[in-house]
């Protein structure tokens, strides 16, 4: 399964926005396996990238690294102009993570799925539910929103999985 990063492009000033991923030289090694070997990508502000191969390449680690969820024995990386190492809640503010399996609570509805996620990006009450309306009818979950997760089909909970996702308003998506 491919992974892949979708930016915005966002310029201030007239200057060129930094490019949305940019990482030189990245490795990683468990053990005296090496996942990561040296890897480097510059991946430009508006763009979509997809990092294909085969299992065991190293997509997933390059992944977490990048998502700050782990950490590179070397190498340099950015993300949204933010490095990795020096500032890495503010690698966390800019991104989205969408993992290869989804973070949809089966228990609750989608709203309050939606509604969870704003009150966890810390947005005030009327806000978290525009945008979770807004969300939910941009991918035709309005229909299913007050049903139990539990009862969606898979690609619904994968919409609404991607939607939970964009609640934050992310400028780079993993």
């Amino acid at each position: 399964m491919p992974s892949s990063v979708m930016s915005t492009p966002s310029q201030s000033n007239g200057n060129p926005p930094p490019p949305a991923v940019s990482a030189t030289g990245l490795h990683k090694s468990y053990g005296d396996k090496t996942v990561l070997d040296g890897i480097d990508f510059h991946i430009p502000a508006g763009s979509v990238f997809a990092l294909l191969g085969p299992n065991g390449a190293g997509k997933t680690t390059a992944v977490k690294i990048l998502s700050t969820l782990i950490t590179a024995d070397g190498g340099q990386a950015q993300v949204a102009g933010h490095d990795l190492t020096t500032s890495p809640d503010g690698v966390r503010a800019a991104i989205g993570v969408t993992g290869q399996f989804s973070a949809v609570d089966g228990l609750i509805t989608g709203e309050e799925n939606m509604l969870l996620m704003a009150d966890l990006h810390h947005l005030p009450k009327a806000e978290g539910r525009r945008v979770a309306t807004e969300l939910l009818e941009r991918f035709d979950l309005t229909a299913a929103a007050k049903k139990p997760a539990s009862t969606y089909s898979g690609g619904m909970k994968r919409r609404l999985d991607i939607a939970m996702t964009l609640v934050g308003d992310p400028r780079i998506i993993f």
